[in-house]
């Protein structure tokens, strides 16, 4: 088993790749939570597999965190896009086996 623990910081419209998609291990966990102030808006975009950001999930204000868990998960990458007007700190957690 490996986790993987990263935090990242996110500009104002900048896009990274977050976590890779594993090779030779399954992804059983991972988690992307959104640190800042609880009165300060922020919007998050999170995609699966697609660097375009044509489909995402959003992480705002009243939802900071996402989470997925079993064996059935996603395996491929997870990417992070910023469209808020400050800087995000990002912590992201991953459990392999």
């Amino acid at each position: 088993m490996v986790q993987t623990v990263r935090s990242v910081r996110l500009n104002t419209g900048e896009k990274i790749l977050a976590l890779e998609k594993p090779h030779s291990l399954s992804r059983i966990f991972f988690s992307v939570q959104v640190v800042t102030d609880q009165t300060q808006h922020h919007s998050l975009r999170v995609s699966f597999d697609d660097p375009l950001f044509f489909s995402y999930y959003v992480l705002d204000w009243s939802s900071r965190y996402f989470q997925a868990e079993g064996k059935d998960i996603f395996q491929g990458d997870v990417w992070l896009f910023n469209p808020s007007n400050a800087y995000l700190l990002v912590s992201l957690t991953e459990i392999l086996q």
